[in-house]
């Protein structure tokens, strides 16, 4: 009988890049995706099909000032004004999730990223100056 691991995946435990940077100063990520579905209805008041249409990927990117401004002179460095410029095709999001004393890895890769807005603010007392950047991808692929 295999030994028991209660131990699950945490925060602590994961480790994004973009652009080709490691962030340090991760605060957040979300991604989802969904799909459109809609009941189908011929004769009678019930549906008689589910159909299927365009499916969606989008999320928001949390991080520290420190990481965003890598990632902004990144893109000046490539040619933009900053990253909502950037195209889909140079930015893809890996995360990498590993259980402490687990071999196996979980990686999802967020594929051909483009940050839809980036806002930024401080309010009196902040400690830190975090930055949410909405995005909108391609394709979400888990390994």
């Amino acid at each position: 009988m295999g030994d028991f691991n209660s131990k699950e995946y945490s925060f602590a435990d994961v480790k994004v890049s973009v652009l080709g940077a490691n962030l340090t100063g991760l605060r957040g990520l979300v991604y989802k995706k969904s799909q459109e579905k809609e009941v189908v209805y011929g004769q009678g008041n019930e549906g008689k099909a589910i159909q299927r249409g365009n499916k969606k990927y989008d999320g928001t990117l949390s991080l520290l000032q420190s990481d965003y401004e890598l990632m902004h002179k990144a893109a000046v460095a490539a040619g933009y004004e900053d990253l909502v410029d950037v195209p889909g095709k140079l930015i893809n999001i890996t995360c990498v999730h590993q259980k402490e004393g687990d071999v196996g890895l979980s990686t999802v890769a967020i594929l051909n990223v483009e940050f839809t807005e980036v806002e930024e603010g401080m309010k009196q007392n902040d400690k830190f100056k975090e930055i949410n950047l909405p995005f909108i991808a391609l394709k979400v692929r888990k390994f």
